[in-house]
């Protein structure tokens, strides 16, 4: 299972998520961000455009997860490096106790900096 872990800025649409998720050039099988981004309207407008479910994480999900990048920012936030990244791990683990999950590769962010976007396989356990 493959899953997308999506950051975005308050300003975002999902056409800034689209574009984000454009950029990892993977097929998913689902969504996941914190889950107050999870239940904005961009996010649910851009899952329902392409047909996935959106996996909202609490934030003790993801704090301390450990990412291949870090913003300040995001640290100093959610306690974790990227949201992004830790999203996708923490998503592709969802449900399935004892599972691990690794990043496919860094986030990446759109040119305007308002979406970014991971990718994360669930390993079986």
């Amino acid at each position: 299972m493959k899953v997308a872990g999506i950051g975005f800025r308050a300003s975002a649409t999902a056409a800034d998520l689209q574009a984000a998720l454009a950029l990892t050039g993977e097929r998913v099988d689902a969504l996941a961000s914190a889950a107050e981004k999870a239940a904005a309207p961009a996010m649910q407008d851009f899952a329902r455009s392409i047909g996935l479910p959106v996996i909202a994480l609490q934030e003790q999900d993801i704090s301390g997860e450990q990412t291949l990048t870090c913003s300040p920012r995001i640290k100093a936030r959610f306690g974790t490096g990227s949201l992004a990244e830790a999203a996708a791990l923490a998503g592709a683990r969802h449900g399935t106790p004892g599972a691990r999950a690794r990043l496919l590769a860094p986030r990446v962010v759109t040119a305007d900096g308002l979406a970014t976007a991971a990718i994360a396989e669930r390993l079986e356990p």
